[in-house]
């Protein structure tokens, strides 16, 4: 089973952007990745799919619009940058699905949501209605209202949680590097790709785990714990880079490697 395989038999795709793959170097919000990630969902749309996307980067949107408090880190300013820069980084799809005759609709949910039956039957309904009429869904924490003890914490598992919830094909999750390695490959030049996961388990006794990095929430660790959800629940998860030229098309024409985690006894 390979990645492109697998993408070709998916008709419900769930993919997941994180923060730095929304953010340049400077860490404000990057416009044209945004587009060309537009324009890619077109092209899987137009193929007879459908996706939802789950979006990090309020933070990062918030910090293009008012870099003044970039060095807050009361919670309370924390949590009003977020409420500025959700807007900011919905404006921002709006504009680049606009582009493609595509409508989108945000949707915001806490960790109570997925707990509440009433909550998650409304949530189902509300994404097979979107998608069902062509409208792209785009899903982040409410990170304005959420608090220790009710936050999911970061949008691997939250986008793995709506894969479940939505009963999706297939979850990709889109990072800084192309999947999971036996070590840190930025750090350890003689790590190992590893390309396909079939025991999680196993492979946690085989690969160092890092450490979250500078923009995002979530680390390698986040990504792993996503896949046991959504593969203990019969959906595939695939792990790549978004730094590559035109990330979501080259997984789909199978030019750009990345880690396939296969739920057990899951057959094309």
């Amino acid at each position: 089973m390979t990645i492109r395989d697998t993408i070709q038999n998916a008709k419900k795709i769930v993919i997941k952007f994180g923060s730095n793959s929304l953010a340049k170097a400077d860490g404000t919000i990057n416009l044209d990745f945004m587009n060309q990630i537009a324009g890619e969902c077109s092209k899987l749309i137009a193929m007879g799919k459908q996706v939802i996307i789950v979006s990090s980067g309020a933070q990062v949107a918030g910090l293009s619009s008012i870099n003044g408090w970039a060095h807050k880190k009361d919670m309370h300013y924390r949590q009003a940058l977020c409420a500025i820069g959700q807007v900011e980084l919905m404006d921002k799809w709006r504009e680049a699905f606009q582009h493609e005759s595509l409508h989108v609709a945000q949707l915001l949910f806490i960790k109570e949501d997925f707990e509440d039956y009433h909550h998650t039957l409304n949530m189902r309904n509300t994404l097979f209605t979107l998608v069902d009429e062509g409208v792209v869904p785009i899903i982040n924490e409410n990170d304005s209202v959420s608090f220790e003890e009710n936050s999911i914490g970061d949008n691997d598992n939250l986008s793995a949680l709506t894969a479940i919830l939505w009963s999706a094909d297939l979850l990709i999750l889109f990072s800084d590097i192309d999947g999971v390695y036996t070590d840190n490959p930025k750090t350890n030049p003689d790590a190992k790709l590893v390309e396909t996961v079939t025991d999680i388990p196993e492979l946690l006794k085989n690969i160092t785990l890092g450490n979250t990095n500078s923009f995002g929430t979530g680390g390698i660790r986040t990504k792993i714990q996503a896949a046991e959800k959504t593969t203990a629940s019969g959906i595939p998860l695939v792990l790549a880079n978004s730094r590559n030229e035109n990330p979501l098309s080259s997984l789909v024409d199978g030019t750009q490697s990345g880690t396939l985690f296969v739920p057990k006894d899951f057959s094309l």
